[in-house]
């Protein structure tokens, strides 16, 4: 999990923007915090000119400096809180304000939840010109702390020095995150809260290992030199497995020796163990090949009645719970009665559709990337579902280009579920086309789903239903279910 930078996005800045103002860079202003933006940032407004507050919340009346200005809205860091938000609360982290991931700890998490629900309405009256839109629910997440069953930390030579630090400490090792808006810094993490504890536990032990073992070297993205580029972390939170990933330049097994024997002494909670090798310079936490250690080479986790393989580089949902709430959602919405032709677009590891096979008459998924489809498929064959297929698909032209087999049945109902920058245009645009009595589009960017449901309302859709599933408390990401009706 990297930390958000402190820039904002250009849909950020097209759904807030504002009248120019005469305003330099370097200015210190004292501004009262209306709301939250969405990606995080304070919102605050001077005669009508937008500035976003980085580490501001609403409520509060802060004194900021301006660094950054464009047409249309500046952006600007707190100096001093004049006076604090009614809404304020403890931070538990020792790395809150450092650490770019968890931005709104100290805000109250039914404020939190407010203020999601205003960003995802906001979205959709501004950039979706539906002026009347408005959540029909917005679910809460719990718990609210060590949610995550995912989690990757890098290696580094670079720890970030903090302020209160001499200055020739030493800086030479670190494992933990990225310092927001820094490849190359990397804050050293001994607790982080929205992991379970077990892999604090983990995560200190890989330090302690580390710092006694020379040769334990880490990854130098600056030079290339060096061995342990990420430690990456998963949990099964229904079934109590656990998984270590240590991700490294080279493959060295009698190197990572006294790592591995630490870990499988000390937690012998561990099920599975892999070592992924990435000889590449892309700073990724996946490897071009892998070697399993210990245990098998996945865990399992369940949803619902459902058991899935998790595998180290294989997507699953990130939070477990909540996770099983959207997909609750998502089957609220499609109102099956076992009748129907389901369309499963941006299917991944095809976790959606399967949860739905059993209310379905046929699923199809469709995914571009084939390690997700191998996972699909093998998940489908586990949970013994036989009415579930999957086909590969670049979904940018797939449909557009007519490669859909003969074979494949009209949908009733299509289900998409896009990164974060939503559907390619031609795909929206030809989404309709495919008729569709009901479309469930799942988003974790409520601004290109916006966009997304302007075209498909123009083509004869009505939104039906709109309901947000908190997925992330403390963090900015916002996950929506809309249903579409003919």
């Amino acid at each position: 999990m990297r930390g958000q930078t402190g820039s904002v996005p250009a849909a950020v800045s097209q759904l807030y923007m504002s009248e120019p103002m005469t305003l330099k860079r370097g200015a210190e202003l004292e501004l009262e915090i209306d709301s939250l933006a969405y990606g995080g940032m304070g919102l605050a407004r001077r005669d009508n000119f937008v500035i976003f507050v980085k580490g501001a919340i609403p409520g509060q009346t802060v004194n900021a400096r301006i660094y950054k200005k464009r047409k249309g809205y500046a952006e600007a860091r707190v100096k001093e809180i004049i006076n604090e938000s009614s809404n304020a609360v403890e931070a538990p982290c020792d790395h809150f304000g450092i650490c770019g991931g968890c931005k709104v700890q100290n805000l109250s998490y039914d404020e939190q939840l407010k203020e999601k629900t205003a960003q995802v309405e906001d979205a959709f009256q501004r950039l979706g010109g539906f002026p009347d839109f408005k959540l029909d629910d917005s679910i809460d997440a719990d718990p609210i702390y060590q949610y995550r069953n995912k989690m990757e930390f890098t290696f580094s030579p670079h720890r970030w020095v903090l302020d209160t630090e001499p200055d020739d400490v030493d800086k030479s090792f670190a494992v933990g995150l990225h310092i927001p808006g820094r490849y190359d810094k990397i804050l050293d993490i001994y607790k982080c809260h929205i992991q379970p504890e077990i892999g604090n536990r983990i995560l200190n032990i890989v330090r302690e290992i580390c710092l006694v073992h020379s040769e334990l070297r880490p990854y130098d993205p600056k030079s290339h030199i060096g061995f342990l580029r990420y430690l990456m972390l998963r949990f099964g939170v229904n079934t109590g497995h656990i998984m270590v990933n240590l991700v490294t330049s080279y493959h060295d097994l009698n190197k990572l020796s006294p790592l591995i024997d630490a870990l499988l002494n000390k937690v012998p909670e561990i099920t599975s163990m892999v070592n992924n090798v990435n000889t590449r310079k892309a700073d990724v936490a996946y490897g071009e090949y892998e070697t399993l250690v210990f245990g098998e080479p996945f865990i399992e986790e369940k949803m619902g009645d459902l058991t899935f393989e998790v595998s180290a580089n294989s997507f699953f949902q990130t939070n477990t719970t909540q996770g099983e709430r959207l997909y609750e959602e998502v089957e609220k919405a499609t109102g099956l009665t076992g009748t129907e032709v389901v369309y499963d677009l941006y299917c991944g590891t095809g976790t959606i559709g399967l949860f739905l096979s059993r209310k379905a008459k046929e699923i199809f998924g469709f995914e571009v990337i084939r390690s997700a489809l191998e996972d699909a498929e093998k998940n489908a064959d586990n949970n013994k579902i036989t009415n579930a297929q999957f086909l590969k698909a670049n979904l940018d032209t797939f449909f557009k280009s007519g490669q859909l087999p003969r074979r494949i049945p009209k949908p009733d109902v299509v289900i998409v579920d896009p990164p974060r920058a939503g559907m390619h245009p031609d795909m929206t645009n030809y989404l309709p086309k495919l008729k569709a009595k009901k479309i469930v589009y799942v988003s974790c960017n409520p601004t290109t789903q916006a966009r997304d449901a302007k075209v498909l309302v123009e083509n004869g859709y009505t939104i039906s239903s709109a309901v947000m599933v908190d997925m992330f408390p403390h963090t900015p990401h916002i996950e929506t279910v809309l249903l579409f009706s003919k």
